[in-house]
């Protein structure tokens, strides 16, 4: 009788199990007690709401409750959960959060993360690598709305998507190896952009303007038309550049033996031109069954001084990106969920501003096919999958000797990629269970099979504490680049093999109605890492698998709900700290690594976020961040290698937003940078200093 009413008390008890996503826990014939608890913390973007709340409380707020839970459903797994029932370490960054914070881009968004390292070498969004838990570039899959985009010719180019900050109802962050979830890809963690789907408002404009010429404009709009919904948003930016160097407005260059003057355009050649079109058609279906159609295109030019070598300031990239995919979701207890997707990612580059001497050009293809079958029986949930998956890339400098060349074209090389995956999750009260297992073929290995297997478990012991552990391993294939990139600086390896990942963690979560904390130690082993390396100094850097590179670390949040304690600073008013730690060490049998990938990482990374209103309708968020990386980098001074290494200076950031909203305008200011700290994420190439812009927005509902 007590265990009885224990359980009438902390059950939350849902009354409209078939209008909602989480329906699927109805056909177990039994209350579910469900305690909405975060992932890892973001940064300085407060997370979800995510403690059990007690059962008057409920009651009294049964509509709060409902939104609150519909906001934490996430892909931490193959199919949509609510995040109680995903074990495994999940960042969600909501639609909320991205319009409280000064950003103008995915790339800035996702640098307010304590444990995500954004290496950017442009401003705005033109260009940034990123990486999860001490990852490389190559090692993190990106995905919109479910649909792996990742591109196997290079991990630069993963956050090439053509999805605007209006588009987003939110972003989901899996850390540590992913591949049961988002595939082989996902070596050390894997980033899901969930776009809006719901008609939410008819209208969304938003013009921004600011120093170095800024210019910024979204439109998004959306309609129903009898069982569809439709959407359509257009994005573009653009800014002749931010940095100051010294070197003169010519420089030298060898061309075929002499030398010729080559004048600098742009000014710093920091300009970017940046477009974003996307179109989304959602069909809602009988029985709860639904389709949804997804069609973009992304267009970037930029100027990319010392992107890829100090040496030769006016580089310059032009990108294109298509995408398009259909996926559905057919059926109750027994759920059919077939995709198929494609990508295409163009890119020129030019060593020398439209100098035609030294271009490279790509064209890489993706074509993807998934099939996913789920069924929910008193026994938890079973899924099942299998994927199909092309990756080629026809270029002028990747891949293998064409019989013929293709226009600008003149080699190429693709492998088909087959995976199988098989995942169950047990909720049992308090106790949740998952385990899975990806069987994965890639005709670049040949013809054997690799398994990949992952457990994760959660215990809540009280309403309050959280405890979670998984366990997952992982593999990625070398990309096009590291196989075929042979300049007079480089030289590549055909040869190389798939990289090789274990990976444990165990968190504990303390949640009450003022603070929220979290504390993850993770541990990743990776085997047959891929870096350029030499044999002895003065050779050309050469891509090797290195032996292995293990990484240890913490991550660490505290949130206070200031609200709460002082009401003056409005209901949406909060503080929120995070700190990550790592160390990493290597094995590379006695070589010399560049330093492009191995042992350049993060090691601290602090965070802060304070939002609160100021008068009326006026409100600010403080955005602070501290970081120190590891490594070293070939310093240059005006465009010269000064024959030494240094190691990454540690630097700090605040940056301030201020809001005023009145009906359905809202204005903002923005102070990027306040301090105009000079730094870098990436060795010699400087970042935007302080940074003055203004906006405002008009939503017509």
């Amino acid at each position: 009788m007590k265990q009885k009413q224990f359980f009438k008390q902390n059950a939350v008890r849902f009354k409209r199990f078939t209008q909602k996503a989480y329906s699927v826990f109805n056909s177990m014939h039994r209350v579910i007690s469900i305690g909405v608890v975060t992932g890892s913390v973001l940064a300085v973007v407060h997370t979800t709401e995510s403690a059990a709340q007690t059962a008057a409380k409920i009651q009294a707020q049964p509509a709060a409750l409902e939104q609150e839970l519909d906001e934490v459903m996430v892909t931490a797994s193959r199919l949509e959960l609510p995040v109680a029932q995903t074990p495994k370490p999940v960042t969600v960054i909501t639609k909320e959060q991205i319009a409280q914070s000064p950003v103008r881009s995915i790339q800035d968004l996702l640098a307010y993360a304590a444990n995500i390292d954004i290496l950017r070498r442009g401003g705005n969004g033109a260009q940034a690598d990123i990486s999860i838990r001490g990852g490389s570039f190559d090692q993190t899959a990106v995905l919109v709305n479910g649909v792996n985009f990742s591109s196997a010719h290079t991990g630069h180019y993963s956050l090439d998507i053509p999805v605007n900050l209006s588009d987003i109802e939110r972003i989901e962050i899996v850390h540590g190896p992913s591949a049961l979830i988002y595939g082989s890809s996902a070596f050390s963690g894997g980033i899901n952009i969930i776009t809006k789907k719901k008609v939410q408002e008819k209208a969304y404009t938003h013009i921004e303007s600011g120093m170095h010429n800024l210019k910024e404009i979204e439109v998004r709009g959306a309609a129903e038309t009898g069982i569809a919904s439709h959407s359509l948003s257009v994005g573009y930016k653009s800014s002749d550049g931010y940095a100051g160097f010294t070197n003169s407005d010519k420089y030298k260059v060898s061309i075929l033996g002499g030398y010729a003057e080559a004048p600098m355009n742009d000014a710093d050649n920091t300009g970017y031109d940046l477009y974003n079109l996307l179109w989304q058609t959602s069909l809602a279906l009988k029985s709860q069954s639904k389709l949804d159609i997804q069609l973009g295109y992304n267009n970037k030019k930029y100027g990319a001084n010392s992107f890829y070598t100090p040496a030769w300031p006016d580089q310059y990239e032009r990108t294109s990106t298509y995408m398009g995919s259909v996926k559905g979701e057919f059926g109750s207890a027994l759920k059919f969920i077939p995709i198929i997707y494609w990508n295409r990612h163009l890119d020129q580059f030019d060593l020398i501003k439209d100098v035609p001497w030294e271009r490279n050009n790509h064209l890489a293809d993706t074509y993807g096919s998934n099939l996913i079958l789920q069924y929910t029986s008193a026994l938890g949930i079973t899924s099942l999958g299998a994927e199909l998956r092309k990756e080629d890339i026809l270029s002028s400098k990747l891949g293998k000797e064409m019989a013929k060349p293709h226009g600008k074209y003149t080699v190429y090389d693709d492998r088909l990629n087959t995976s199988a995956t098989l995942e169950h999750t047990l909720s049992l009260s308090r106790f949740v269970f998952a385990a899975g297992l990806l069987a994965n073929h890639n005709t670049f290995t040949g013809s054997e099979y690799k398994f990949y297997p992952s457990v994760s478990a959660s215990y809540r012991p009280t309403e309050s504490l959280k405890i979670a552990s998984s366990w997952s391993k992982s593999a990625r294939m070398p990309t096009f680049t590291e196989l075929y990139y042979n300049t007079e600086t480089h030289s590549a390896n055909e040869n190389l093999k798939p990289e090789k990942s274990e990976s444990v963690d165990l968190s504990l979560t303390w949640h009450t109605s003022l603070v929220e904390a979290r504390l993850t130690g993770f541990l990743l082993w990776g085997k047959d890492m891929i870096d350029w390396i030499k044999v002895n100094e003065g050779d050309k850097p050469s891509s090797s698998n290195l032996t292995k590179v293990n990484t240890q670390g913490i991550e660490t949040s505290l949130r206070f709900r200031t609200a709460a304690i002082l009401p003056v600073l409005g209901e949406k008013s909060n503080l929120t700290l995070a700190y990550t730690r790592m160390f990493q060490d290597y094995d590379a049998a006695g070589l010399i690594s560049e330093s492009a990938r191995a042992l350049n990482y993060l090691r601290d990374k602090f965070t802060a976020q304070f939002n609160h209103r100021l008068y009326g309708n006026f409100s600010a968020g403080w955005y602070f961040r501290f970081q120190k990386r590891m490594g070293v980098f070939e310093k240059f001074e005006d465009n010269r290698s000064a024959g030494r290494f240094e190691p990454y200076p540690a630097f700090s950031t605040l940056d301030l937003k201020l809001n005023y909203e009145y009906r359905d305008l809202a204005f903002n200011i923005s102070l990027n940078n306040l301090y105009d700290t000079r730094y870098f994420d990436l060795g010699n190439i400087i970042q935007p200093g302080f940074w003055l812009t203004g906006g405002i927005s008009y939503t017509f509902k």
